[in-house]
Protein backbone atom coordinates (compact mmCIF):
# COMPACT_ATOMS: atom_id res chain seq x y z
CA UNK A 1 0.00 0.00 0.00
CA UNK A 2 1.26 3.47 -0.81
CA UNK A 3 2.01 6.06 2.01
CA UNK A 4 -0.85 7.78 3.06
CA UNK A 5 -0.27 10.90 2.31
CA UNK A 6 0.35 9.82 -1.71
CA UNK A 7 -3.00 8.15 -1.42
CA UNK A 8 -4.66 11.75 -0.27
CA UNK A 9 -2.41 13.20 -3.09
CA UNK A 10 -3.69 11.04 -5.90
CA UNK A 11 -7.23 11.18 -4.23
CA UNK A 12 -7.47 14.96 -4.52
CA UNK A 13 -5.58 14.60 -8.23
CA UNK A 14 -8.34 12.51 -9.37
CA UNK A 15 -11.12 14.44 -7.79
CA UNK A 16 -10.22 17.59 -8.60
CA UNK A 17 -7.98 17.56 -11.73
CA UNK A 18 -5.02 19.71 -10.23
CA UNK A 19 -2.60 18.65 -7.26
CA UNK A 20 -3.66 20.37 -3.48
CA UNK A 21 -1.78 23.25 -2.41
CA UNK A 22 -0.93 21.17 0.58
CA UNK A 23 -0.77 18.28 2.90
CA UNK A 24 -1.99 17.92 6.55
CA UNK A 25 -1.50 14.77 8.90
CA UNK A 26 -2.30 14.19 12.46
CA UNK A 27 -2.06 11.09 14.26
CA UNK A 28 -4.18 8.23 15.56
CA UNK A 29 -3.51 7.90 19.31
CA UNK A 30 -3.02 5.60 22.32
CA UNK A 31 -3.30 6.86 25.96
CA UNK A 32 -1.04 5.47 28.04
CA UNK A 33 -2.71 5.61 31.12
CA UNK A 34 -5.92 7.62 32.76
CA UNK A 35 -8.69 6.48 31.18
CA UNK A 36 -12.76 8.18 32.00
CA UNK A 37 -11.06 10.77 33.80
CA UNK A 38 -10.56 13.33 31.22
CA UNK A 39 -14.34 14.51 31.47
CA UNK A 40 -13.84 14.49 35.33
CA UNK A 41 -11.38 17.59 35.10
CA UNK A 42 -8.63 14.81 36.07
CA UNK A 43 -5.11 13.76 34.34
CA UNK A 44 -4.18 11.89 31.14
CA UNK A 45 -1.44 10.87 29.53
CA UNK A 46 -1.86 9.61 25.73
CA UNK A 47 1.08 9.07 22.95
CA UNK A 48 0.69 10.17 19.22
CA UNK A 49 0.42 6.85 16.73
CA UNK A 50 2.89 6.67 13.67
CA UNK A 51 -0.85 6.26 11.90
CA UNK A 52 -2.21 8.95 10.24
CA UNK A 53 -4.92 10.44 8.83
CA UNK A 54 -3.74 13.32 6.15
CA UNK A 55 -5.95 15.97 4.55
CA UNK A 56 -4.67 16.88 1.09
CA UNK A 57 -6.16 20.50 0.62
CA UNK A 58 -6.02 24.03 -1.25
CA UNK A 59 -8.65 26.87 -1.35
CA UNK A 60 -11.98 27.12 -3.51
CA UNK A 61 -14.06 30.46 -4.10
CA UNK A 62 -16.74 31.25 -1.81
CA UNK A 63 -18.52 29.33 1.06
CA UNK A 64 -17.91 25.85 0.01
CA UNK A 65 -16.68 23.07 1.24
CA UNK A 66 -16.02 20.07 -1.01
CA UNK A 67 -14.27 16.54 0.66
CA UNK A 68 -13.80 13.25 -0.66
CA UNK A 69 -13.13 10.19 1.66
CA UNK A 70 -10.94 7.49 0.38
CA UNK A 71 -12.37 5.16 2.90
CA UNK A 72 -16.08 5.85 1.95
CA UNK A 73 -15.47 6.19 -1.80
CA UNK A 74 -17.81 9.38 -1.52
CA UNK A 75 -17.23 13.14 -2.27
CA UNK A 76 -19.45 15.37 -0.35
CA UNK A 77 -20.19 19.35 -0.17
CA UNK A 78 -21.64 21.43 2.11
CA UNK A 79 -21.60 25.21 2.25
CA UNK A 80 -22.42 28.13 4.80
CA UNK A 81 -26.16 27.34 5.21
CA UNK A 82 -25.29 23.38 5.67
CA UNK A 83 -23.10 24.46 8.81
CA UNK A 84 -25.30 27.25 10.33
CA UNK A 85 -26.16 25.01 12.94
CA UNK A 86 -25.52 21.00 14.07
CA UNK A 87 -27.29 18.28 12.37
CA UNK A 88 -27.15 19.46 8.68
CA UNK A 89 -24.22 17.71 7.83
CA UNK A 90 -24.65 14.01 9.16
CA UNK A 91 -22.51 10.26 8.38
CA UNK A 92 -18.37 11.08 8.34
CA UNK A 93 -19.12 14.53 6.69
CA UNK A 94 -20.21 15.31 10.07
CA UNK A 95 -16.97 15.41 11.56
CA UNK A 96 -15.67 17.90 8.67
CA UNK A 97 -18.25 20.16 8.99
CA UNK A 98 -18.40 20.22 12.58
CA UNK A 99 -14.90 21.93 12.49
CA UNK A 100 -15.98 23.94 9.76
CA UNK A 101 -19.06 24.88 12.08
CA UNK A 102 -16.78 25.26 15.51
CA UNK A 103 -14.35 27.65 13.47
CA UNK A 104 -16.97 29.94 11.77
CA UNK A 105 -18.92 29.91 15.46
CA UNK A 106 -15.55 31.56 17.13
CA UNK A 107 -15.60 34.11 14.28
CA UNK A 108 -12.69 33.21 12.04
CA UNK A 109 -13.10 33.53 8.48
CA UNK A 110 -12.75 29.86 7.17
CA UNK A 111 -11.83 29.54 3.96
CA UNK A 112 -14.05 27.95 1.29
CA UNK A 113 -11.34 24.43 -0.01
CA UNK A 114 -11.38 21.21 -1.14
CA UNK A 115 -10.04 18.17 0.78
CA UNK A 116 -8.94 14.82 -0.11
CA UNK A 117 -8.93 12.48 3.09
CA UNK A 118 -6.51 9.47 3.28
CA UNK A 119 -5.93 7.61 6.77
CA UNK A 120 -3.92 4.33 8.27
CA UNK A 121 -5.95 4.87 11.45
CA UNK A 122 -8.58 2.28 11.61
CA UNK A 123 -12.09 2.67 12.56
CA UNK A 124 -13.70 1.49 15.74
CA UNK A 125 -10.35 0.34 17.31
CA UNK A 126 -10.81 3.04 20.17
CA UNK A 127 -7.50 4.88 18.43
CA UNK A 128 -9.34 7.89 18.16
CA UNK A 129 -9.43 8.28 14.38
CA UNK A 130 -12.13 10.74 14.95
CA UNK A 131 -9.96 13.43 16.40
CA UNK A 132 -7.19 12.39 13.78
CA UNK A 133 -9.34 13.90 11.38
CA UNK A 134 -10.64 16.90 13.09
CA UNK A 135 -7.19 17.82 13.63
CA UNK A 136 -5.92 17.16 9.72
CA UNK A 137 -8.45 19.34 8.65
CA UNK A 138 -8.37 21.98 11.33
CA UNK A 139 -4.73 22.02 10.31
CA UNK A 140 -5.44 22.80 6.97
CA UNK A 141 -8.06 25.14 7.35
CA UNK A 142 -6.13 27.59 9.66
CA UNK A 143 -2.88 27.17 7.67
CA UNK A 144 -5.23 27.83 4.08
CA UNK A 145 -7.15 31.07 5.65
CA UNK A 146 -4.01 32.10 7.88
CA UNK A 147 -6.43 31.91 10.83
CA UNK A 148 -5.09 33.25 13.77
CA UNK A 149 -5.32 30.02 16.32
CA UNK A 150 -2.65 29.12 18.11
CA UNK A 151 -2.15 25.49 18.65
CA UNK A 152 -3.11 25.56 22.71
CA UNK A 153 -6.25 27.11 21.53
CA UNK A 154 -6.89 24.26 18.46
CA UNK A 155 -7.97 20.66 20.81
CA UNK A 156 -11.01 23.09 22.43
CA UNK A 157 -12.47 23.94 19.58
CA UNK A 158 -11.90 20.05 17.52
CA UNK A 159 -13.40 19.20 20.33
CA UNK A 160 -16.57 21.28 20.23
CA UNK A 161 -17.08 20.37 16.66
CA UNK A 162 -17.31 16.67 17.84
CA UNK A 163 -19.55 17.41 20.93
CA UNK A 164 -21.68 19.81 19.70
CA UNK A 165 -21.65 19.43 16.07
CA UNK A 166 -21.21 15.66 15.87
CA UNK A 167 -22.98 14.55 19.09
CA UNK A 168 -20.50 12.63 20.94
CA UNK A 169 -19.65 13.19 24.43
CA UNK A 170 -16.18 13.01 24.39
CA UNK A 171 -13.11 14.74 26.27
CA UNK A 172 -10.82 16.55 25.46
CA UNK A 173 -8.44 14.45 25.10
CA UNK A 174 -8.31 12.87 22.04
CA UNK A 175 -7.84 16.29 20.08
CA UNK A 176 -5.15 17.32 22.39
CA UNK A 177 -3.32 14.19 21.53
CA UNK A 178 -4.02 14.78 18.14
CA UNK A 179 -2.63 18.09 17.75
CA UNK A 180 -0.03 18.52 20.50
CA UNK A 181 1.78 15.37 21.19
CA UNK A 182 5.47 15.54 20.19
CA UNK A 183 7.73 12.87 18.78
CA UNK A 184 9.30 10.34 21.77
CA UNK A 185 7.08 11.97 24.56
CA UNK A 186 3.91 11.09 26.50
CA UNK A 187 1.08 14.00 26.87
CA UNK A 188 0.85 14.59 30.12
CA UNK A 189 -2.42 16.67 30.08
CA UNK A 190 -4.21 18.35 32.96
CA UNK A 191 -7.59 18.45 31.55
CA UNK A 192 -9.06 21.13 33.53
CA UNK A 193 -7.21 24.03 32.93
CA UNK A 194 -5.15 22.34 29.96
CA UNK A 195 -2.00 22.64 31.11
CA UNK A 196 0.39 19.67 29.64
CA UNK A 197 4.02 18.40 29.82
CA UNK A 198 5.93 16.76 27.31
CA UNK A 199 7.07 13.68 29.26
CA UNK A 200 10.20 11.94 27.73
CA UNK A 201 9.18 8.33 26.45
CA UNK A 202 12.18 7.12 25.11
CA UNK A 203 11.03 3.13 24.78
CA UNK A 204 13.88 2.25 22.68
CA UNK A 205 16.67 3.35 25.09
CA UNK A 206 14.93 1.35 27.45
CA UNK A 207 15.01 -1.51 25.17
CA UNK A 208 11.06 -1.95 25.75
CA UNK A 209 8.24 -1.73 22.80
CA UNK A 210 4.83 -0.88 23.36
CA UNK A 211 2.66 -3.60 21.68
CA UNK A 212 -0.67 -2.28 20.21
CA UNK A 213 -3.58 -5.59 20.33
CA UNK A 214 -6.57 -4.76 18.27
CA UNK A 215 -8.82 -6.59 19.95
CA UNK A 216 -10.97 -6.61 16.77
CA UNK A 217 -14.13 -6.57 19.16
CA UNK A 218 -17.12 -5.26 17.84
CA UNK A 219 -18.18 -1.65 20.43
CA UNK A 220 -20.95 -3.13 22.37
CA UNK A 221 -23.41 -0.77 23.81
CA UNK A 222 -20.52 1.70 23.45
CA UNK A 223 -21.85 5.11 22.85
CA UNK A 224 -25.05 4.39 25.75
CA UNK A 225 -22.58 2.78 28.17
CA UNK A 226 -19.86 5.79 27.57
CA UNK A 227 -22.71 8.15 28.50
CA UNK A 228 -23.66 6.29 31.40
CA UNK A 229 -20.76 6.42 32.62
CA UNK A 230 -20.30 10.01 32.38
CA UNK A 231 -23.29 10.58 33.89
CA UNK A 232 -23.01 8.76 36.81
CA UNK A 233 -19.30 10.64 37.41
CA UNK A 234 -20.95 14.10 37.01
CA UNK A 235 -23.78 12.80 39.27
CA UNK A 236 -21.29 11.25 42.31
CA UNK A 237 -19.35 14.52 42.21
CA UNK A 238 -22.61 16.20 42.82
CA UNK A 239 -23.73 14.42 45.55
CA UNK A 240 -20.06 14.89 46.91
CA UNK A 241 -20.14 18.68 46.75
CA UNK A 242 -17.03 18.70 44.37
CA UNK A 243 -16.95 20.13 40.82
CA UNK A 244 -15.43 16.83 39.55
CA UNK A 245 -13.95 13.85 41.02
CA UNK A 246 -11.28 14.88 39.81
CA UNK A 247 -11.43 16.99 43.19
CA UNK A 248 -11.85 13.58 45.70
CA UNK A 249 -7.69 12.61 46.74
CA UNK A 250 -6.52 9.24 46.86
CA UNK A 251 -6.30 10.34 50.90
CA UNK A 252 -9.94 11.43 50.86
CA UNK A 253 -11.50 8.24 48.61
CA UNK A 254 -12.48 5.79 51.77
CA UNK A 255 -14.31 9.06 53.69
CA UNK A 256 -16.06 9.85 49.75
CA UNK A 257 -17.26 6.35 49.05
CA UNK A 258 -18.92 6.15 52.90
CA UNK A 259 -21.08 9.18 51.48
CA UNK A 260 -22.58 7.38 48.64
CA UNK A 261 -25.45 4.96 49.05
CA UNK A 262 -25.18 2.31 46.26
CA UNK A 263 -22.09 -0.02 45.28
CA UNK A 264 -22.25 0.78 41.15
CA UNK A 265 -21.45 4.29 42.25
CA UNK A 266 -18.55 3.89 44.48
CA UNK A 267 -17.15 1.53 42.01
CA UNK A 268 -17.36 4.53 39.61
CA UNK A 269 -15.66 7.12 41.61
CA UNK A 270 -12.95 4.14 43.15
CA UNK A 271 -12.13 3.88 39.63
CA UNK A 272 -11.35 7.63 38.66
CA UNK A 273 -9.89 8.60 41.90
CA UNK A 274 -7.26 5.77 41.44
CA UNK A 275 -6.63 6.08 37.80
CA UNK A 276 -5.66 9.80 38.09
CA UNK A 277 -3.03 8.83 40.78
CA UNK A 278 -2.15 6.10 38.79
CA UNK A 279 -0.91 8.96 35.80
CA UNK A 280 0.32 10.89 38.17
CA UNK A 281 2.49 7.98 39.44
CA UNK A 282 3.49 7.24 35.92
CA UNK A 283 4.80 10.73 35.10
CA UNK A 284 6.68 10.29 38.22
CA UNK A 285 8.41 7.43 37.20
CA UNK A 286 8.88 8.82 33.36
CA UNK A 287 10.47 11.81 34.45
CA UNK A 288 13.23 9.38 36.36
CA UNK A 289 13.60 7.40 32.87
CA UNK A 290 11.91 4.33 34.72
CA UNK A 291 9.87 3.30 32.01
CA UNK A 292 10.19 -0.80 32.86
CA UNK A 293 8.76 -0.15 36.18
CA UNK A 294 5.21 1.58 34.84
CA UNK A 295 4.69 -2.00 34.29
CA UNK A 296 2.43 -2.65 37.29
CA UNK A 297 0.78 0.73 36.90
CA UNK A 298 -0.72 -0.45 33.48
CA UNK A 299 -1.77 -4.13 35.29
CA UNK A 300 -3.67 -1.86 37.98
CA UNK A 301 -5.67 -0.08 35.43
CA UNK A 302 -6.99 -2.76 33.41
CA UNK A 303 -7.97 -4.27 36.68
CA UNK A 304 -9.99 -1.16 37.31
CA UNK A 305 -11.21 -0.67 34.26
CA UNK A 306 -12.88 -3.95 34.04
CA UNK A 307 -14.15 -4.42 37.65
CA UNK A 308 -15.06 -0.82 39.11
CA UNK A 309 -15.90 0.65 35.91
CA UNK A 310 -17.07 -2.42 34.13
CA UNK A 311 -16.19 -1.18 30.50
CA UNK A 312 -14.02 -4.26 29.11
CA UNK A 313 -15.47 -7.31 27.71
CA UNK A 314 -13.90 -10.64 26.78
CA UNK A 315 -11.75 -10.35 23.78
CA UNK A 316 -9.93 -7.23 25.91
CA UNK A 317 -9.38 -8.92 28.85
CA UNK A 318 -8.18 -12.18 27.17
CA UNK A 319 -5.22 -10.05 25.04
CA UNK A 320 -4.26 -8.23 28.59
CA UNK A 321 -4.31 -11.82 30.61
CA UNK A 322 -1.97 -13.74 27.21
CA UNK A 323 -0.04 -10.72 27.19
CA UNK A 324 0.92 -10.94 30.80
CA UNK A 325 1.48 -14.58 31.05
CA UNK A 326 4.01 -14.39 27.90
CA UNK A 327 6.01 -12.19 30.05
CA UNK A 328 4.71 -8.39 29.10
CA UNK A 329 5.91 -5.88 31.88
CA UNK A 330 1.88 -5.02 32.08
CA UNK A 331 -1.02 -4.34 29.76
CA UNK A 332 -4.25 -2.46 29.81
CA UNK A 333 -6.73 -1.65 27.74
CA UNK A 334 -7.00 1.73 25.98
CA UNK A 335 -9.63 3.44 24.79
CA UNK A 336 -13.19 4.52 26.24
CA UNK A 337 -14.18 0.77 26.21
CA UNK A 338 -16.54 -1.90 25.20
CA UNK A 339 -14.13 -3.05 22.62
CA UNK A 340 -10.82 -1.75 21.35
CA UNK A 341 -7.08 -2.01 21.29
CA UNK A 342 -4.80 -3.31 24.45
CA UNK A 343 -0.99 -1.99 25.03
CA UNK A 344 1.39 -4.36 26.25
CA UNK A 345 4.42 -3.19 27.70
CA UNK A 346 7.12 -5.78 26.76
CA UNK A 347 11.10 -6.66 26.05
CA UNK A 348 11.73 -5.26 22.25
CA UNK A 349 12.92 -8.68 21.38
CA UNK A 350 10.07 -10.21 22.96
CA UNK A 351 7.36 -8.11 20.95
CA UNK A 352 6.55 -10.47 18.51
CA UNK A 353 6.28 -13.73 21.25
CA UNK A 354 3.74 -11.42 23.18
CA UNK A 355 1.46 -11.09 20.21
CA UNK A 356 2.10 -14.80 19.09
CA UNK A 357 0.43 -15.81 22.66
CA UNK A 358 -2.23 -12.99 22.36
CA UNK A 359 -3.10 -14.75 18.72
CA UNK A 360 -3.13 -18.09 20.33
CA UNK A 361 -5.25 -17.28 23.06
CA UNK A 362 -7.88 -15.66 20.60
CA UNK A 363 -7.84 -19.05 18.39
CA UNK A 364 -8.61 -21.28 21.90
CA UNK A 365 -11.42 -19.06 22.39
CA UNK A 366 -12.59 -19.25 18.73
CA UNK A 367 -12.34 -15.37 18.93
CA UNK A 368 -11.47 -13.01 15.35
CA UNK A 369 -7.85 -12.83 15.06
CA UNK A 370 -6.55 -9.94 16.44
CA UNK A 371 -3.93 -7.32 14.37
CA UNK A 372 -1.14 -6.12 16.04
CA UNK A 373 0.98 -3.70 15.55
CA UNK A 374 4.34 -1.86 17.37
CA UNK A 375 4.78 1.73 17.88
CA UNK A 376 6.74 4.43 19.17
CA UNK A 377 5.66 7.84 20.13
CA UNK A 378 5.15 9.97 17.16
CA UNK A 379 4.52 13.92 16.89
CA UNK A 380 1.37 15.21 16.81
CA UNK A 381 -0.78 17.57 13.74
CA UNK A 382 1.40 18.88 10.86
CA UNK A 383 2.12 19.88 7.53
CA UNK A 384 3.88 17.90 5.58
CA UNK A 385 4.68 19.80 2.64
Amino acid sequence: MTDVADRATAGFQREYGAAPAGRWAAPGRVNLIGEHTDYNDGFVLPFALPLRTVAAADRQDGQRWTVWSELSGETITFDADDVAEPGRVTGWGAYVAGVVWALRDAGHAVPGARLAIASDVPLGAGLSSSAALEAAVLTALVDLGGLDLPAARQPRLAQRAENAYVGAPTGIMDQSAAIRCRDGHALFLDCRTEEVEHIPFDLHAAGLAMLVVDSRAPHRHADGEYAARRKSCEAAADRLGVTALRDVGVDQLDSALARLDDDETRRRVRHVVTEDQRVLDTVVLLRAGRVGEIGPLLTASHASMRDDFEITVPEIDTAVEAALAAGALGARMTGGGFGGCVLALVEADAADAVAEAVTAAYAERGFQTPAHVTVLPAPGATRLN
